[in-house]
């Protein structure tokens, strides 16, 4: 599709996370998934808990759909050595894991540790990152970094920006490590077209995530909107990335305490339409 398209993209590149219907159990969203006509999951770890690869292979395989992604690997920031090390031990079993169930990527979520330098947490990332590209390599599986928001700096992420993730890959210049760009995290960013472009130009863009930012929001992690309840510019963002080059899946990711409520698959109908209109 030609990123100046108005047209709305087709079903075949549309995936919802599991975290966004987390009522229900994997088997139930595989099978209402594809049931629905959306023809990716991308699995959140905790979906899979107390499952071999095995099982949730097999859910997989009867359900006919696609894996983008194996949610979530990261958390690489400690100020312990030993741990850091067991972090890195920990993702490893996660890219075997990614692989077993055909996940085409692995989703970082760096991580960060509260009062500690923001350089020094981001040269534990990429000492992370570059420590696990033999096994993504290996197992054919794609290290996707997603910067998240600034208000998540303290904690969750010392990765914020676009700008942060690319210099990342440059710094690595491997083709198995690469940016997830979720619109809820990186909308706001002035910079953001042209670090989408660079990214690009790296061949780093892995991943797209949708949802929408309300106005006002009542919750910072759990009131994500369903798109169009929000101000993202979620079309221009898309134009952006495939005028970039990218041409992979388009993933729902809402956490929501209000849509986790309702019934599901009124929730899922609603995301394949807006999908759709937006």
């Amino acid at each position: 599709m030609h990123p100046d398209s108005n047209e709305s993209p087709s079903r075949d590149r549309l995936a919802v996370h599991t975290i966004t219907t987390k009522p229900w159990a994997l088997p139930i969203a595989a099978d209402r998934y594809a049931a629905s006509g959306v023809t990716g999951m991308s699995i959140w770890v905790e979906a899979i808990e107390g499952m071999s690869n095995a099982e949730v292979r097999d859910i997989v395989n009867t359900s006919g759909l696609k894996v983008p992604a194996l949610v979530r690997g990261g958390f690489f920031c400690d100020p312990d050595a030993n741990e850091r090390i067991s972090r890195i031990e920990n993702n490893r079993k996660l890219i075997e894991t990614a692989a077993e169930i055909s996940a085409e990527m692995l989703v970082l979520v760096v991580g960060a540790t509260p009062g500690e330098p923001l350089e020094l947490q981001r040269q534990w990332v990429r000492e992370g990152i570059e420590a696990l590209i033999e096994d993504a390599q290996s197992h054919n599986v794609q290290l996707a970094i997603e910067p998240l928001h600034p208000m998540y700096a303290s904690d969750k992420s010392c990765i914020n920006r676009m700008a942060e993730a690319r210099a990342i890959c440059e710094s690595v210049r491997n083709p198995w490590v690469g940016i997830a760009v979720d619109v809820y995290h990186t909308w706001w960013d002035p910079d953001l077209e042209n670090e989408i472009r660079l990214a690009g130009e790296l061949n780093a863009l892995f991943g797209f995530h949708l949802c929408d930012w309300r106005v006002p929001t009542r919750d910072f992690l759990n009131d994500r909107g369903l798109m169009g309840d929000g101000c993202i510019d979620i079309r221009g963002i898309r134009r952006m990335v495939e005028a970039a080059g990218f041409s992979g899946w388009n993933e729902v990711e809402i956490f929501s305490d209000e849509h986790w409520a309702g019934d599901q698959q009124v929730f899922l109908d609603k995301i394949i339409d807006r999908y759709s209109d937006c």
